[in-house]
């Protein structure tokens, strides 16, 4: 499979086997791209001489017109008890809130309990929030970041084990102070380190949208990922961003200011 900008050319035995290929690929459904078929293919002779057939699908840049930048950045809100679940959302109460420094200490307790029962020998380190951690007037988030050797398996493929650490100490603190406080959970800056590479493709894909006049679809990413290429191009004077596809298949799409 070939791409090309935000295109996608796809092969397939069948017309409909590529675009079915394609649509999987891009995470879109039928009405949300232009189809191009570049080859019906061929059977051949006994088997000899067959073609595959070849389409072009095009996400449809017009299909979200509607959804500001704004809209996207408050969906994809990474920090919010929104993206925890039925659960994290059952634990927010008119509880009494309490000092970051007592958030932090609940939090951290409730970390390294996990750690022990994982036979994970490091330390937690309290750091500050970056920027794309920040959201408005929200408080800033309680930062602890875990320190020590080979650490790699608490990250896991993409951050998705990092995500789930971080899920189930929310969870705790939830549960324990009977109000949502916003932890963040890293592991020797990865998530630092993963937020600059993101900035730094953001722009980079930003130029080559300007330079081609094409837009560009980027791979799929968790929400708080997809936050931060929305925040890093939230002011850039001749794209923006919006978001397309469902689920785990959710990507950001970088385009030319209308």
């Amino acid at each position: 499979m070939e791409r090309r900008g935000e295109s996608v050319e796809v092969r397939g035995k069948t017309v409909e086997e590529a675009i079915a290929a394609g649509l999987a690929q891009l995470g879109l459904s039928r009405d949300q791209v232009e189809v191009e078929i570049l080859s019906h293919g061929s059977r051949g002779l006994l088997g000899i001489g067959a073609e595959d057939a070849r389409v072009r699908l095009t996400p449809r840049v017009e299909a979200a017109p509607a959804e500001t930048q704004e809209q996207v950045l408050s969906e994809e809100y990474w920090e919010g008890p929104e993206e925890e679940g039925e659960e994290a959302r059952a634990e927010v109460t008119k509880a009494p809130a309490l000092s970051p420094k007592e958030v932090e200490r609940i939090a951290r307790d409730a970390l390294q309990g996990i750690l022990q029962r994982m036979a994970i020998q490091a330390r937690i380190v309290s750091k500050p929030p970056t920027e794309f951690m920040l959201e408005g007037d929200n408080p800033p988030p309680v930062v602890l970041d875990i320190q020590g050797r080979d650490l790699g398996v608490l990250i896991g493929r993409r951050g998705e084990t990092l995500g789930a650490l971080q899920f189930l100490v929310r969870l705790i603190v939830n549960h324990r102070t009977r109000r949502w406080y916003n932890i963040v959970i890293d592991v020797q800056g990865y998530k630092e380190r993963r937020e600059q590479q993101l900035r730094r493709l953001a722009e980079r894909m930003a130029e080559q949208v300007v330079a081609t006049r094409r837009s560009v679809v980027l791979e799929a990413m968790p929400p708080y990922e997809r936050r931060i290429v929305h925040l890093a191009l939230r002011n850039h004077p001749k794209v923006t961003t919006h978001s397309i596809g469902e689920g785990d298949n959710r990507k950001v799409m970088i385009h030319l200011r209308q």
